[in-house]
């Protein structure tokens, strides 16, 4: 069953190969890269009837993945993502771009691929991704993707980069709301903010929500303040549904070290609470973390292709494998689940059914 949804969720892909040259049919070689990509096992596929004539050389897995045409495929994913996770109403949705390191052309090392993805932070799937040729495209790709996204009832959180007048209008016309962070790339709008929160900071921390953190030597202090846009000091309608403006104030102690103070700054279209919005912004980090497994846990920085889509198509099948393994409750680490996947093809064929079918509610 889950292995004819992947069919029908995955079928749309076209096969440009000359059919009299086939040995591998399309569907076995992107199942099965999907399989090695969360358990790296090959003995299972004997048992589903694939790859009847051998597995194939990991060169001509490369090529034809990098042949898929990966407007298709991202469409696939997102049609997947659809129909297995449903947003709970004021979910945070996270934007944030991260460059594939190796997959530059051999002869430009500039042309390095950015993905930016979409990352819900209630249930850790990504929602949907899409590339940026360079990191100064991403404020062009984001609208892009959102557009592709089911925004309704969802809090989109941006870092400064995504600050853009354009990219709050696309979320409001999709049914969302936006909380983006605001430096001094926005210099009239950072200025407004900085003055409407002066007499807080002069007062120090209040009654407004504090979170209060203590590791490992480590004490780090968050306090939350919340206005609306009206004490904003100028005309600001040009940001649309702009209602309220956020401050968070972080103190941090580390054992050693100069403790510091930093204040971060934001927009949102939302009338949110200190509490809130302080949840939103920490919810936020979320996709760096995701970020961060990508890299130990699935190497995706060490992956060497490069040619045609290649480098595109294997992010998405690591993004598709990782809500996969995210989806599986069983207290371990992503590495740990890739692990037992390699270990035990049942608990594999566990994930994928789990991943494939189930409905998150």
């Amino acid at each position: 069953m889950y292995i004819e949804s992947f069919k029908q969720h995955f079928s749309a892909i076209d096969d440009h190969r000359q059919s009299a040259k086939v040995t591998y049919p399309l569907f076995d070689i992107l199942f099965g890269s999907l399989c090695a990509v969360i358990a790296g096992s090959n003995a299972w596929f004997k048992k589903q009837k694939m790859f009847i004539d051998g597995i194939p050389a990991d060169d001509t897995i490369a090529r034809i993945v990098s042949m898929i045409d990966p407007d298709s495929f991202n469409a696939c994913f997102l049609a997947w993502m659809k129909s297995v996770h449903q947003l709970t109403n004021g979910e945070v949705i996270a934007i944030d771009g991260k460059a594939l390191r190796g997959s530059y052309n051999r002869d430009d090392r500039s042309s390095t691929i950015h993905m930016i993805s979409a990352y819900a932070s209630a249930n850790k799937p990504v929602q949907g991704q899409l590339k940026a040729e360079q990191k100064s495209n991403e404020i062009t790709a984001i609208p892009t993707l959102l557009k592709m996204l089911d925004l309704r009832g969802a809090l989109v959180t941006i870092d400064a980069m995504g600050c853009q007048t354009a990219i709050a209008t696309t979320i409001i016309d999709k049914g969302g709301d936006y909380l983006l962070a605001v430096k001094n790339n926005q210099g009239n709008l950072a200025k407004a903010i900085n003055k409407a929160f002066s007499p807080h900071r002069s007062a120090g921390l209040s009654d407004d929500h504090v979170n209060i953190e203590k590791s490992h030597g480590r004490i780090e202090n968050r306090a939350c303040y919340v206005l609306s846009s009206a004490a904003l000091d100028g005309d600001f309608t040009h940001w649309g549904a702009l209602k309220s403006i956020v401050m968070v104030e972080s103190f941090r102690a580390v054992k050693g070290k100069a403790a510091s103070l930093e204040y971060r700054y934001y927009i949102s279209s939302k009338v949110l609470s200190a509490e809130q919005a302080l949840s939103a912004t920490r919810e936020h980090w979320g996709i760096e973390s995701m970020h961060w497994i990508m890299d130990v846990s699935m190497n995706e920085d060490a992956c060497q292709i490069y040619k045609n889509n290649g480098a595109e198509n294997l992010a998405y099948l690591r993004h598709i494998s990782l809500n996969m393994l995210q989806k599986e409750p069983i207290k371990l680490s992503i590495v740990g689940k890739r692990k037992r996947c390699l270990m035990n093809p049942e608990f594999l064929e566990k994930v994928l059914i789990a991943g494939l079918c189930a409905p998150t509610k």
